[in-house]
């Protein structure tokens, strides 16, 4: 791990979650895989919320590994089906993680249903110097008819977020980044870390 800058765990498996936040939190800080510590264990992820999901992977790496990291979990609640998918989004079609199932089962249980409302949320749990901190990121919009697009990954083909004609998947990173609610989560997150440098920088 880099000695010369900030070095965070990203307690996460998913290598396109792993390119976001890089791409997102950008060079001043060191973000580094699970692979990269020589972890493979499979985190529980069994709490009730968002949020304690999060915090559960993090607590995780810092008591098993010692180091400073963050976690994030990720929902999208569906208008319709009274919140659902939730804290189950990864896993609405079975524990495989599916992502091509789980929209198909997402369509099936919307179709012809009027109300395609829906919402993104993530929680990021941070564990900083043996202090934790919690940051959350959301984006409204619909669920589409049908899939579209090739880019991201997950349920963003049929995500179309307010205020855009088409589906995540449809756009580039950067964009999608600027406007998802994990780059908003984390952008919160880097905003507090880029404080916190400060800080420490004028105590030193």
């Amino acid at each position: 791990m880099s000695t010369d800058k900030l070095s965070l765990v990203f307690a996460t498996n998913n290598s396109h979650k792993l390119e976001e936040a890089r791409r997102i939190i950008g060079d001043a800080f060191d973000i580094v895989s699970l692979a990269d510590i020589g972890c493979d264990d499979d985190i529980p992820e069994d709490a009730p919320t968002l949020e304690g999901n999060a915090i559960a992977k993090a607590r995780w790496i810092k008591q098993r590994y010692g180091y400073d990291c963050f976690a994030d979990d990720t929902g999208l609640e569906v208008d319709a089906l009274g919140g659902l998918p939730g804290v189950r989004t990864a896993r609405y079609a079975g524990d495989a993680h599916d992502s091509g199932a789980n929209m198909r089962l997402l369509l099936q249980n919307l179709k012809g249903c009027s109300n395609r409302k829906a919402c993104f949320r993530t929680a990021v749990a941070l564990i900083l110097d043996d202090k934790e901190y919690c940051f959350e990121g959301r984006v409204d919009g619909l669920i589409a008819q049908q899939p579209e697009g090739s880019e991201g990954f997950g349920y963003d083909p049929v995500f179309v977020p307010d205020d855009f004609p088409s589906s995540f998947a449809t756009l580039s990173p950067d964009v999608k980044n600027s406007i998802s609610h994990r780059g908003r989560a984390l952008a919160a997150m880097l905003d507090f870390l880029n404080s916190y440098l400060k800080k420490t920088e004028n105590n030193a």
